[in-house]
C-alpha cells in the first residue's frame, strides 16, 4: 500500500466513515486473495467501490486489460484519482444501488464482479438492489467477489435465497488491516 493510496483513503474516511467502511486501505495479501480467480480470459470485469484503485492493479496484475474494466465509485473525491491512474478503464461516479436502473451493459457480458464495497454497514434491501443489479451483469458461470471484515459473509442468508444465490469463502488473511476474508457469491443454478 502506497503513501499514494493513504492520504485519499484517510481524507474520504475522515468525511463519511460509514460510506468508506474500512479504516486502511487494502493491502497486498487481500487484492491477491480477491482476484486469485480472475484472469485475462474472465473477460469484462465490474469493479465495485474500488476507492484509491487497489484492487483494480491487482486485475490488471491478474491481465485484465483497463478496456475491461468497469469502476463504479460513490466517493466523488476517489473519481480524479481512478480516472488519472486507469485512463483506458471506464470510471463511473455513481451510487452501486443503481446498477439495475443505469444500463451499463447490453445484456449480460460481464465475467466477474470485485467488490469492496461495506455490505455489513447497508441496509439489507440495499444489499438486495446491489446484488439483483449485478447479477443482471453477469453472465451465467461468472461470479461476485466480497471482501468483509466480519467473521462471516456479509450477505444475510435471507438474501442469497431471495436472490437464488450461494457464497462460500475462498480465503482469509491476517496480514491485511484489519484481517479480511473474500467470499465468492455465485448463482446456485446456471441458466442457459
Amino acid at each position: 500500500m502506497s503513501a499514494a493510496d493513504i492520504l485519499p483513503f484517510v481524507r474520504a474516511w475522515v468525511r463519511n466513515p460509514l460510506r468508506v467502511a474500512a479504516v486502511a486501505p487494502s493491502g497486498p495479501a487481500i487484492s491477491s486473495l480477491m482476484t486469485q480467480e480472475i484472469t485475462a480470459d474472465t473477460g469484462p470485469v465490474l469493479e465495485l467501490g474500488p476507492g484509491t484503485g487497489v484492487f483494480t492493479r491487482a486485475l490488471l496484475k491478474r491481465g485484465v486489460r483497463q478496456q475491461d474494466l468497469t469502476l463504479v465509485e460513490y466517493g466523488s473525491e476517489f473519481i480524479p484519482l481512478l480516472q488519472r491512474r486507469f485512463p483506458g478503464a471506464r470510471v463511473l461516479w455513481m451510487d452501486a444501488a443503481w446498477l439495475r436502473r443505469d444500463r451499463l451493459f447490453d445484456g449480460a457480458p460481464v465475467g466477474a464482479i470485485v467488490s469492496g464495497l461495506g455490505l455489513l454497514i447497508m441496509p439489507p434491501e440495499k444489499v438486495t438492489t446491489i446484488l439483483h443489479g449485478a447479477f443482471g451483469y453477469l453472465r451465467a458461470g461468472g461470479a461476485f467477489y466480497q471482501i468483509t471484515y466480519g467473521p462471516r459473509c456479509p450477505v444475510a442468508d435471507a438474501i442469497l435465497d431471495r436472490l437464488d444465490l450461494q457464497a462460500s469463502c475462498i480465503g482469509q488473511t491476517f496480514l491485511n488491516l484489519p484481517p479480511a476474508s473474500v467470499y465468492r457469491i455465485s448463482r446456485r443454478h446456471t441458466y442457459a
